[in-house]
């Protein structure tokens, strides 16, 4: 059987399977621990091939996508169909690094970005609700998620430990999120300098691979919405840096974001020398032109802040939303009850209605008939 979002192990998984049963035996571990956390987490499916193309949970053997079509000449699209962005490819090849309890997978490509030249992992993962039939006509929102520290060479995002995919899924069916796709960059060229996902000059182009050549990837492989109301960050500390400062910075393509405990000011050495180029990569230059703006339901950013009530960050981010937190600029602050400075903390928090109010200002999947 096929699962939503990947085949089902192959001969090769088995011989692994058969392996890990030896090595099991011969460390005393449970075989049916050891099995149990082994299919629960994807380890045997680790590295095979990954397909998002069709609808209805069902692998598409051709590798033809499956989604809306467009209308009959004569006809009025649906509002499905109107809002809807088809894959406009290429086609990116997905390997399975992660898999979910409800058989969703995470996936992980090579990216080589046309407009940055910059090239990195990406991974991403689509909810169950993607693969629905009743859902292939629509796009789905977009939460390009950011992590803390360098974000180099992996986004800890991609891993099960954070539960970060599978509590998108648990609040989706709870109505207190929309069920998002999930795409995890690498946040830094290397592991050595933090870039404050921008162009710094004569550096890598982090700026344009966050804003441009991530979402044209998404764009390329999967159903989204043509306007920002279907387009998030999220991230946490350095990460939460990049989504603030790209949602403010490109407010015409994207609508919100979480950004948990976050840094507020570019603060890279590599700026060194480069003062004009760090103020207009500023989170709070660049809100306060739009805080000085009047509110129009078509231009409003909306920042879900959060913080850990243990962290030092608390009283930064409060003046930064009592300083900017008017006209186009929507605020909500969340301090999460002993909380510290880790991803941890953060999911938890996001439950607690930091993912429900940005789905409630953004576009979720529209069924069709």
């Amino acid at each position: 059987m096929s699962h939503p979002g990947g085949p089902a192990p192959r001969r090769r998984s088995r011989i692994w399977l058969v392996l890990l049963v030896v090595v099991s035996m011969l460390l005393g571990v449970g075989i049916g621990v050891a099995g149990s956390w082994a299919y629960r987490t994807g380890w045997f499916e680790r590295g095979e091939p990954v397909s998002f193309d069709a609808a209805g949970g069902q692998m598409n053997p051709t590798g033809e996508g499956a989604g809306p079509k467009n209308p009959e000449p004569g006809r009025t699209p649906s509002e499905a169909v109107a809002k809807t962005l088809l894959p406009t490819g290429p086609k990116a090849e997905f390997t399975t690094q992660n898999s979910i309890g409800d058989g969703t997978k995470i996936a992980v490509t090579t990216l080589a970005g046309k407009k940055s030249g910059f090239t990195g992992k990406v991974w991403v993962w689509a909810p169950k609700e993607y693969f629905d039939p009743k859902y292939a006509q629509s796009g789905f929102p977009v939460l390009i998620a950011l992590p803390g520290g360098n974000g180099y060479p992996n986004n800890y995002w991609m891993g099960t430990d954070l539960k970060l995919q599978s509590s998108i899924a648990a609040w989706s069916k709870e109505k207190k999120s929309l069920p998002f796709i999930v795409v995890m960059p690498v946040l830094n060229p290397d592991a050595t300098h933090y870039y404050d996902g921008s162009d710094i000059p004569g550096q890598p182009k982090m700026g344009t691979w966050m804003t441009q050549d991530v979402p044209d990837f998404v764009r390329a492989n999967f159903r989204t919405f043509k306007s920002r109301d279907g387009w998030a960050f999220m991230g946490s500390s350095s990460g939460a840096f990049v989504g603030l400062k790209s949602v403010l910075k490109h407010p015409d393509k994207f609508k919100a974001v979480i950004a948990s405990g976050p840094d507020t000011v570019p603060d890279s050495p590599l700026w060194q020398g480069h003062e004009a180029q760090r103020a207009a990569n500023d989170p709070g230059k660049l809100a306060g032109v739009l805080a000085e703006e009047p509110a129009e339901p078509g231009k409003d950013v909306y920042l879900a802040f959060q913080v850990g009530s243990r962290e030092s960050g608390v009283t930064n981010v409060r003046r930064f939303i009592e300083k900017y937190g008017k006209g186009q600029v929507k605020t909500r602050l969340n301090v999460i009850q002993n909380g510290s400075h880790n991803a941890r903390t953060y999911v938890g928090g996001m439950a607690e209605g930091s993912i429900q109010w940005i789905s409630e200002h953004m576009q979720g999947p529209i069924a069709g008939p």
